[in-house]
């Protein structure tokens, strides 16, 4: 394949909505259906690159296509790799399972990047994490008990995870708050631990409460990625152009890193910082 990962950061708070919905949250994130994983809809991801090539002048029609004719890049959805957790053992911890970073060591495998280091977590016990420190790991409401002598395991799959993270001061502390947890527990997490407000609107004159509704974000410092191919029918004309559809969005990040993606713009949310990962 023919490839680039763009590793996303969250740098504020993330709302990439569904609309309204009769649950007790009025509005919540987009999941995957299956796992209940948080995720941006390949169609808003692709939409938010539109928008940031529009504002940089390139073609946006020819590199992601319009309405009656396909671009040169095919995007995916933006998965979740890394998910913030309040902790009362630290500020929070960078949770994620053995099977976010399966997903992850398969989609690099795709685009021609190293797999993850052979360090094996597909075998790790429902009731404990794999975390620095001793003791019980207190996570939200629930504690665990980490499993001893997993600091190497911890330190490369720390790197490996890191390459996504834009940030240096934010990939360099990765590794100290970094927890691994069951796919199941995982899961309760994903569900669960995700920042929900409540929004309302009051009549002018007298205050009083008109509209109250709830809506869920994905919590800054979020760890994300999406996988931007050539498309195979043209790789080999893409492979002619100068620059490649490839080369023309690694460029949309060359000097402004950052990306607009899902609602509430207006109120700051949205943003995410952006590193190309296409080599070792």
């Amino acid at each position: 394949m023919s490839g680039i990962i763009l590793g996303l950061l969250a740098e504020t708070s993330i709302h990439p909505g569904v609309g309204q919905t009769d649950s007790a949250v009025d509005l919540p994130v987009a999941r995957e259906r299956t796992t209940d994983y948080p995720y941006v809809p390949g169609s808003g991801f692709k939409g938010a690159l539109k928008q940031k090539a529009l504002e940089m002048g390139d073609s946006t029609d020819e590199l992601f296509g319009k309405q009656d004719s396909a671009g040169m890049v095919l995007i995916s959805d933006a998965r979740l790799l890394l998910l913030p957790v309040r902790s009362l053992t630290g500020a929070y911890k960078w949770l994620t399972c053995p099977h976010l970073v399966e997903r992850y060591a398969r989609d690099r495998k795709r685009e021609g990047l190293s797999d993850a280091h052979g360090v094996d977590f597909a075998s790790l016990s429902a009731n404990h994490v794999i975390a620095r420190g001793d003791g019980k790991l207190f996570l939200e409401e629930r504690n665990f008990e980490r499993m001893a002598n997993q600091d190497t395991p911890l330190d490369n799959l720390a790197r490996f995870l890191g390459g996504v993270i834009a940030n240096p001061a934010a990939r360099a502390r990765l590794g100290s708050q970094l927890a691994v947890v069951s796919d199941n527990d995982f899961n309760w997490f994903a569900k669960h631990a995700l920042p929900v407000d409540a929004h309302n609107t009051l009549e002018q004159e007298t205050k009083i409460s008109k509209s109250l509704w709830y809506e869920e974000t994905l919590p800054p410092d979020t760890v994300m990625y999406g996988v931007v191919e050539e498309r195979t029918l043209l790789q080999k004309e893409a492979q002619s152009r100068d620059p490649s559809p490839l080369e023309r969005v690694r460029r949309l990040f060359a000097e402004n890193p950052y990306l607009r993606v899902g609602g509430n713009e207006t109120t700051g949310q949205g943003w995410f910082h952006c590193r190309v990962v296409d080599s070792e």
